[in-house]
């Protein structure tokens, strides 16, 4: 495969058959998303990239360019169902030299495609809409978008410069020119609106009110919700006026979170032994990692992260703690089960286990039995309906 002619060909071949592929697994449903799968050239999007290491210990990326690999491995690559990373630590890579990356957190990416046209099938797109994307990324989502719609149709913001940069030199190698911004995507685009969609490609913590200022009544918001411990899943929002109503998917996509709702650098203050009031724990730290109760404890304490450490060379504790309101909880093995300890505004270990429990109740369900409601002055995560167990979004 030496010639760009080559190149093209065989891409084309292996964009066939990735369409093929996505049809069959049941992520492309319409006609018009599969010939844009056809169409986008994705190696233009992502020439260069990352795949995380198979070796043990810790977790390295390791760079796939034409050179390091070879020109059939990477286009190959290119070309499977995977996210590939493109960022990390928010800083731009040296592709003139590039090395294997440790010890980073992967800040851009090109998301893989099954969830990129499960995102846009869901998006539910007419002819003559509209679309208000936030995070731009490679560009490739954009560039399906503008095949679709045409690229008047389609407004995209990023946040990071160089990345924006990169994304509209391959959209615009690509015959593609929606109108590409620079900036914070929670101020959405007002110059713009009304839009008839918007869809997030990062997670937010909560809607930003700009989005239901931004949307068309009717129109749809579509959003991973996360926060800082895990992520809550993809919602589907119907705006109507002044405020929106949907409900989550029943898996969980996980997005990067946008940088402007990142956690804190500090955890916050790690407590002393004798810190706090101490009781029988009924659940032990593993609410916290299991999937359908690390859901109910992220609800149940937005503003928490959690870590696990020997104390003074004792047993493992798992220590929760709220660096927004200084509260803290610590879980340590007892001969029985486990003992918690809490201080602080909050207690969050009563609240996670009042939550899980009423999960239970519920008989366990996945997220696709809660919805979320948006208004200006309150946004909540619901059970069952909008008047079941309801628990705030982070303002």
């Amino acid at each position: 495969m030496a010639s760009e002619t080559d190149i093209e060909t065989a891409a084309a071949d292996l964009r066939r058959r990735l369409a093929r592929q996505l049809e069959k697994d049941g992520w492309l449903r319409s006609p018009q998303w599969r010939a844009a799968v056809e169409a986008v050239p994705r190696h233009r999007f992502i020439p260069r990239f990352y795949r995380e290491s198979r070796a043990p210990g810790i977790t390295t990326w390791e760079p796939v360019t034409p050179e390091t690999v070879g020109k059939e491995e990477w286009l190959q690559r290119v070309y499977t169902d995977e996210t590939w990373m493109t960022q990390f630590d928010g800083r731009d890579i040296d592709w003139a030299d590039p090395k294997p990356i440790s010890n980073a957190i992967p800040t851009s990416s090109s998301t893989l495609p099954s969830l990129v046209v499960r995102m846009l099938e869901d998006l539910d797109v007419q002819d003559g809409m509209n679309v208000l994307e936030i995070g731009t990324g490679s560009g490739y989502s954009t560039a399906l978008m503008c095949h679709r719609l045409g690229s008047e149709s389609v407004t995209s913001i990023e946040t990071d410069r160089g990345v924006a940069r990169r994304a509209g030199r391959a959209l615009n190698g690509s015959g593609h020119t929606p109108h590409l911004l620079v900036g914070d995507g929670r101020a959405g685009h007002p110059d713009g609106a009304l839009y008839d969609r918007l869809i997030a490609t990062c997670g937010f913590r909560s809607i930003p009110p700009a989005w239901l200022e931004q949307v068309r009544p009717g129109g749809l918001i579509l959003t991973t919700l996360r926060g800082w411990m895990r992520s809550l899943g993809l919602a589907k929002l119907i705006v109507t006026g002044d405020s929106a109503s949907g409900w989550f998917s029943e898996d969980d996509p996980s997005f990067m979170i946008a940088r402007q709702q990142d956690a804190p650098e500090s955890l916050g203050m790690v407590p002393g032994p004798d810190d706090g009031t101490a009781r029988k724990a009924v659940r032990g730290p593993e609410l916290l990692t299991s999937s359908g109760s690390a859901f109910m404890a992220q609800l149940a304490a937005p503003d928490a992260r959690f870590f696990s450490m020997a104390v003074d060379g004792g047993p493992v504790s798992t220590f929760l703690l709220d660096s927004v309101t200084d509260s803290f909880a610590v879980l340590a093995p007892t001969d029985d089960g486990w003992q918690v300890r809490q201080g602080g505004p909050r207690r969050l270990w009563d609240a996670i286990e009042s939550a899980v429990a009423t999960w239970e109740e519920y008989g366990s369900p996945n997220t696709a039995a809660f919805g979320v409601t948006v208004s200006r002055d309150q946004q909540v995560v619901w059970l069952g309906n909008p008047n079941g167990p309801r628990w705030p979004l982070p303002s």
